[in-house]
């Protein structure tokens, strides 16, 4: 197996995800299955797990998926691709629910412009509290206009 395919199959596979998830929250979470995502945007119950963790949830059976490919059929992308969907997940994990939304209090006093410039496209996101009239999906790349002072 060539190492500088792996991880170009790695990295572009964590790349991907940020569209996979700019196209899921855009078109799948704010669609047909906003009944799943509505709990993030207007709070209707008091504990911590929200039904829109399920996409979370949904995301790690397909990098397992990925990885069971690997181990039991052979398929040596299968590696890479799961590695690259689960760092995608620990780095929106980290940066969504931690950072911007403080489900564990670490990370407040991140003041840096990309900290700032994400954490304001986010707010702009959550402004729209129905599915129709949102802005700014994206997480880790947002549009140039949230970053300027």
């Amino acid at each position: 197996m060539n190492t500088v395919l792996w991880i170009v199959v790695f990295l572009g596979t964590f790349l991907i995800m940020e569209g996979m998830a700019w196209f899921t929250h855009k078109y799948i979470m704010h669609g047909f299955l906003w009944k799943l995502h509505q709990d993030h945007h207007k709070k209707d119950h008091s504990s911590w797990w929200e039904r829109n963790d399920l996409f979370f949830v949904f995301y790690a059976l397909v990098s397992i998926g990925c990885f069971l490919g690997w181990k039991y059929a052979g398929f040596w992308l299968g590696l890479p691709i799961g590695l690259g969907i689960l760092a995608y997940g620990i780095t929106y994990f980290t940066v969504h629910d931690i950072f911007i939304h403080q489900r564990f209090k670490i990370f407040r006093n991140a003041n840096n412009r990309y900290a700032k410039g994400i954490r304001r496209a986010h707010k702009m996101h959550h402004k729209h509290l129905g599915k129709d009239d949102g802005e700014c999906f994206g997480m880790l790349l947002v549009p140039f206009k949230y970053f300027k002072k």
